[in-house]
Parts: structure tokens; sequence; C-alpha cells
């Protein structure tokens, strides 16, 4: 998959952590030497942000010789990238990259848990993912998030209309807002509208005043599993997404209650991945064989 990142992102990345010097490197005498680093895997993990890493270590002046692509399976042992060039810039690239890694890859490893335990009950459910995050990750995020099997659900306030009981409550009630969408909605037919609905009766208001996608709010599975049917019967053309509270525990049963999709931000503060770092200097074989750069490798 394909998330833009602007050079600036991965110069800043690198000038958080090394924007002055490598004082330790500097002291040691660690600068030319011809070195390999490689990020192993400890434990079974789904793979995300390699790509991002591999410019890393380009803008410290390393060169990456292969990587395995996001989105891809790896095992304990496995080197999921590998890159040589002078000491001082894997060493500079070193922990930035591998931060980046264990970040992205718990999100993506939990997501690809997620994404498999709602397709086991129901294959027509989807996961979508919010922008509920710490600040400056988004676009990392999302990278992750997408490797194990997610879609984002929203991305930014200009992307779709989704009306909160906030917005409500500025607009004096259910009329207002249902007056709003009917003198708009003919200007954004190409998008859908969403409205966030607590219970049944909010769900068959949201539904009259014109919403597309009814989305239920920290409803219990168990009560959804009651209501689903019944707002399907009055409205059989509306989507309805569950939200609020899901995670990893009950996620299949949320995918059981006959809703379309499930919104969550929980994949958001995935446990970190266990990736090592192995650094050593470069053997005549290494060093003088052919440049595979950016080869892919992985296990599906």
């Amino acid at each position: 998959m394909t998330v833009f990142f602007e050079q600036s992102q991965i110069d800043q990345w690198i000038g958080e952590d090394a924007s002055y010097l490598d004082l330790t490197s500097h002291m040691l005498g660690l600068h030319t030497q011809n070195t390999t680093l490689r990020y192993v895997v400890r434990d079974p993990i789904r793979v995300a942000g390699t790509e991002e890493v591999a410019e890393i270590v380009r803008s410290c002046g390393g060169q990456t010789q292969h990587y395995t692509p996001s989105g891809v399976a790896a095992m304990p042992g496995q080197t999921i990238l590998l890159a040589q060039g002078p000491a001082q810039a894997l060493l500079r690239a070193w922990k930035v990259g591998q931060n980046l890694l264990e970040f992205a890859c718990g999100i993506a490893t939990l997501t690809h848990q997620v994404v498999q335990a709602v397709q086991t009950v129901d294959a027509s459910v989807a996961v979508l993912t919010t922008r509920k995050h710490a600040p400056g990750v988004r676009k990392l995020a999302l990278k992750a998030t997408l490797s194990g099997g997610a879609m984002p659900h929203r991305l930014g306030l200009g992307e779709t209309i989704l009306i909160f009981p906030q917005h409500r409550a500025l607009m004096g009630g259910w009329e207002e807002v249902g007056r709003a969408i009917a003198r708009h909605k003919y200007a954004l037919c190409e998008k859908k509208i969403v409205i966030e609905a607590a219970d049944l009766d909010e769900a068959y208001r949201a539904a009259q005043a014109g919403a597309d996608v009814v989305q239920f709010d920290k409803v219990p599975p168990e009560t959804l599993t009651q209501i689903v049917p019944a707002l399907r019967k009055a409205h059989p053309n509306v989507t309805i997404l569950a939200a609020g509270g899901i995670h990893a525990g009950n996620a299949a049963a949320y995918a059981a209650t006959g809703v379309n999709a499930l919104v969550t931000s929980s994949l958001h503060y995935a446990k970190p991945a266990d990736i090592g770092v192995k650094v050593s200097l470069t053997g005549p074989a290494e060093s003088n064989g052919p440049l595979a750069a950016n080869k892919m490798e992985g296990l599906e």
C-alpha cells in the first residue's frame, strides 16, 4: 500500500533524535567503517514501515540492500531490513528506524489479528480505524493499519460528513439537522451522511433526518443484536456501524451483531513489536558483492 511521506517528515524524524551530532560515536571514533545493520524480528508479526525506514537509512547516508515489504508476515529470527554504509550513517539511523518499526509493526500485527477474528465470524464486516490517536502519527498509523488489513474510517474533518451529538446540541434538535441535510444533500450527492446514535430511537431519528449511515456509539453487542434487525426493517438502505469501546477482546462479538463495519481507535494503541538490531563490520564478501537495493522478501 502507498501512503505518502514527504522528505520533510523523514528529516524531522531523523532531526528529532540526532540534530547536532552523535556524541557516543564521535567519542569512540566510529565514522567511516563499513558497517552492516539488520533489524531482526523476535516474535511473529505483520510488517509495516520498512519502506520509510529504508528512506531514513538513505537520508542518513546508508543504503538498504533488502527489506520485507509492509503488509507481509515475518517470523522470529527473520531480518526485515538489512542496510550497509558508513558506521556514522547507520548508527544515526539505527534507533529512529527501530522505534518506527516497533510502533508500526505493533499496530499492523494487532490490526491483522482483529481483522482475522472479525472475518472468521462474518467476512462481509469491515474493520475501520478512526483518527483518534496521538498527534503527529496519522500517516504512520494509517500505513500500519492498512498493512494489517483495516481501512480508514475518517482521515480528517473535510473527508466525510459525520454528525455527532455535539453538533446536534448546537442545532436545536433533530428537525434542524434534517432541514440542514435537506438543504445541502443535492450538492453533496457523492458524500454519504453519517449520524451517530446512542440507541434505537436516535437511530430512527437519524435515518428520518436523512442519514445514509447510522453509527452506534458504545452500544453493547448484546443490545446491537436486538436493535440492528429493527433498524434494517424500518430503513433497509441504511448502512450500520458499531463504534466506541471496540477492541481485540470483543471485536468478534460485535461482528456477529449484523452491522456492516466496526469502527475502532484501539488498534492505534497496540503494544510495540519486539524488533532487535544487529550491527557488525561489513565483511569483504558483503562489501564487494552486488547490491540488491530494495529487494523485497518475506513470508505470506
